[in-house]
């Protein structure tokens, strides 16, 4: 009996992986508007009714996809910071070696990408299952923080008044233990991460910038200094 359900247990891994596999070539020829269960099923030639098994609605299967790019992400960000710790980095280095991390994963998987940093999907609504995943780069950036900040490496960022009570609810919520102005300086360095590898991805830097390896590192090495990694 255990032979038997291991057996269809690997039946189903490799169904689920042919399904996402071909999902995300619908992402890449036709974008995630387009995704359908249905348009899946035939690719694959599978019946409609066989494929809901497995994701029983479009949503299913995106959140899937959606989770999968997160922790591909989330992966390649830790990885990249592991490996500046094992090398003796500080601080300063394992950001930059996290966002330079996040560019890559970005170049290698564009289509990915664009499924959890670009537009939104029409109809679609994230579920509570997206906030993990989605919240390991914040994370690992987060650890970098704390280390400086334990380290006595990490000088405080101006943080206007009128700031001060929502960077002191954003540090409660997600960054404990991280003084309120370094969250407001991260959160805005967040989004700046995002817009760089953006404009990037999507060609908005065409004319404009030409070493865009050198001009990312300069500016996440600028966008470190901001959320006050300022001892490299």
């Amino acid at each position: 009996m255990n032979t038997v359900r291991g057996a269809r247990e690997r039946a189903r891994i490799e169904v689920t992986a042919a399904i996402k596999g071909e999902a995300r070539r619908t992402l890449a020829a036709e974008g995630a508007a387009k995704l359908s269960l249905r348009a899946v099923a035939r690719e694959l030639g599978m019946v409609s009714s066989a494929l809901y098994r497995y994701f029983p609605s479009r949503d299913d299967l995106l959140t899937a996809l959606i989770i999968d790019a997160y922790d591909s992400l989330g992966a390649a960000a830790e990885e990249a910071d592991s490996r500046a710790v094992t090398a003796g980095a500080r601080p300063h280095a394992r950001w930059v070696a996290i966002c330079e991390a996040v560019r890559a994963w970005a170049l290698a998987h564009p289509h990915e990408y664009a499924l959890i940093y670009g537009s939104p999907v029409p109809g679609y609504s994230a579920p509570v299952d997206t906030v993990g995943p989605a919240s390991r780069l914040g994370n690992a950036l987060i650890g970098v923080l704390r280390a400086a900040h334990e380290g006595r490496g990490l000088a405080l960022p101006p943080l206007p008044a009128h700031l001060r009570a929502e960077a002191e609810r954003m540090s409660a919520d997600f960054a404990p233990g991280l003084p309120p102005e370094v969250t407001a300086a991260l959160v805005a360095a967040w989004a700046h991460l995002a817009g760089l590898v953006s404009f990037e991805l999507f060609g908005q830097f065409n004319r404009v910038v030409e070493d865009r390896a050198a001009f990312f590192a300069h500016a996440a090495g600028q966008l470190a200094h901001g959320v006050g990694l300022t001892v490299v």
